[in-house]
């Protein structure tokens, strides 16, 4: 399967932005490719009616398209238990060729790092180090590390255990050199073999394959004494033995710089740059290891892939998109300010909806969509032209809305008002909430301008919220510098609208439609359509002030 590829709509998503989406992620994967479609704001009234209505899940919200650590090819390192030795550790390292290891607990947690220093550093301290002590040592590391096998005893920890002695002397002067806990390496001589046990030793090593005789293993057994041979010679084991430490305890366990999964390469570069470590341990949400990070990661060409629907405005876009590479664009509305480093997909018919394009692609390919699919796209072309009474409207739309009225099983007429009724109606929301419902943002010159729409069915009950309403635009254009907000109410019966106006800018209104704007309220008889109507005639009304 291919990487993922993101399908999404606009800010503030109408119907035909959500439906459109969902409709071409279908259609992408009937040809193999692994879509998400996905949503940048929350879903109006109307387009919760129409998802519920053709039992359709609402699109996962996704907040930026920024570059994470889990878009790039980072290092994945099988983690270590902390019982494993050094030796074995090391072997794993070389074998891998990698110079640290993730260490997790029984759980798969991660508990800390062994860096190769940390395996060279601990041995360096051992050979200096004339006691050194195998506390904490699983039996079974001294085992594997030094080829051995056990003679007699039973298995058991070392967190008691002494130091190493080589039994270099006669028996007579070992006295002084020996305590009780010490771990005893020595040939095939029994008199040695036996005093080092009389003297308290908790483990004899016999190296060159030496084996304990019968009475050396019965006083073994009677004084609690671990009896090893192994194969290998006197001072190769007394070279080998401290690589048995445990990596637990060596290992790097706190003040290390660690990053999560889903961390932004924008905020990780910066504390990268002011350290020196060679990698970086990732981790998850729920602490598991998932591999580590360097510098050299950050230079990675990985990208999240995008498909852009329904618009083709940075403004109107998800945020992050520069870093973002974008494969194929599908709008119906006026050519926007998105610039793509390479040559992509870019789909633009001067149709009242997306989802008249999306369908015909669905035919195009000689495909049925389904009757969940087919409904919502219809009901999003119905949205769009306002059952095709918007200028955008065009004979393809309507043809399109028929056949896919067909395939769903729905009456338009009956569904339509059902539609428009449920999403009409405003009461109970906030200002906020209605002028984001529909919102885009247009750079149109210097003019900084934002334009909602809503349709609503009885614009005249809504005195008081309008009132509300303005006073919310006009802090957005303070808190945000837009020059002009406007919010059209559009009356799907009347087939015109009333505008809600803030801003400093309000004569780019009443020039464009030649209407006066009283207590920041003007009728625009016969203007339904944003797209076709509004943006247009503000665009001249701009184009004419800049000559």
């Amino acid at each position: 399967m291919s990487d993922l590829i993101y399908i999404t709509g606009h800010r503030n998503p109408d119907t035909d932005s959500i439906c459109s989406v969902i409709a071409y992620a279908e259609l992408k994967r009937k040809f193999g490719y692994n879509v998400k479609p996905v949503r940048l704001g929350d879903i109006s009234r109307e387009t919760k009616f129409v998802l519920n209505y053709f039992d359709v899940p609402v699109p996962d919200f996704i907040q930026t398209v920024k570059t994470q650590i889990s878009d790039l090819s980072i290092d994945v390192i099988s983690p270590a238990s902390p019982d494993i030795s050094i030796k074995v550790a090391w072997n794993i390292m070389k074998r891998n060729n990698v110079k640290v290891l993730p260490v997790v607990d029984e759980n798969e947690k991660f508990i800390g790092i062994v860096t190769l220093s940390d395996l060279t550093g601990s041995y360096m301290d051992t050979v200096e180090n004339s006691s050194f002590l195998l506390t904490k040592t699983p039996l079974i590391n001294i085992v594997e590390t030094l080829n051995a096998e056990i003679a007699t005893g039973e298995d058991m920890d070392f967190s008691k255990a002494g130091k190493v002695v080589v039994a270099a002397m006669t028996p007579d002067a070992m006295e002084g050199f020996i305590e009780k806990g010490d771990i005893v390496i020595t040939g095939n001589r029994k008199d040695t073999q036996t005093k080092a046990i009389e003297l308290g030793a908790l483990c004899l090593i016999l190296t060159c394959s030496s084996k304990p005789e019968e009475d050396v293993v019965a006083l073994a057994n009677k004084n609690k004494c671990i009896i090893l041979s192994t194969p290998i010679d006197t001072f190769t084991a007394a070279r080998l033995i401290n690589q048995s430490i445990p990596i637990g305890t060596v290992m790097t366990k706190e003040n290390f710089v660690s990053f999560n999964i889903d961390d932004f390469i924008d905020d990780i570069r910066d504390r990268m740059l002011k350290t020196r470590y060679r990698s970086y341990p990732v981790l998850s949400d729920d602490n598991k290891i998932k591999g580590f990070i360097s510098r050299y990661h950050l230079i990675s060409k990985n990208r999240k892939k995008v498909i852009l629907l329904d618009h083709n405005e940075k403004s109107q876009t998800v945020d992050g998109i520069d870093q973002a590479e974008i494969l194929e664009i599908i709008d119906h509305h006026r050519l926007g300010d998105i610039q793509t480093g390479n040559p992509v997909l870019f789909k633009n018919e001067p149709v009242g909806s997306t989802c008249t394009i999306i369908a015909n692609l669905y035919f195009d390919n000689g495909i049925k969509p389904s009757r969940k699919i087919a409904g919502i796209m219809c009901a999003a072309i119905i949205s769009d032209t306002m059952k095709f009474k918007s200028p955008t409207c065009t004979y393809e739309d309507i043809r399109t809305a028929r056949v896919l009225a067909d395939i769903a099983g729905i009456d338009i007429d009956e569904f339509a008002a059902a539609m428009f009724r449920e999403g009409s109606s405003l009461h109970g929301r906030t200002p906020k909430e209605i002028l984001h419902q529909d919102y885009k943002e247009f750079i149109i010159g210097k003019y900084k301008i934002g334009i909602g729409q809503v349709n609503t069915l009885d614009a005249d009950s809504l005195s008081e919220i309008k009132k509300q309403l303005i006073t919310y635009m006009e802090e957005v254009c303070e808190n945000k510098g837009f020059n002009l907000v406007i919010l059209l109410l559009t009356d799907i019966l009347e087939e015109s609208s009333e505008a809600l106006v803030a801003g400093k800018d309000k004569m780019l209104l009443e020039k464009a439609f030649g209407v006066e704007i009283i207590e920041n309220r003007a009728y625009l008889r016969g203007i339904i359509s944003r797209k076709k109507q509004v943006v247009p005639a503000i665009s001249a009304v701009i184009e004419q002030k800049s000559q």
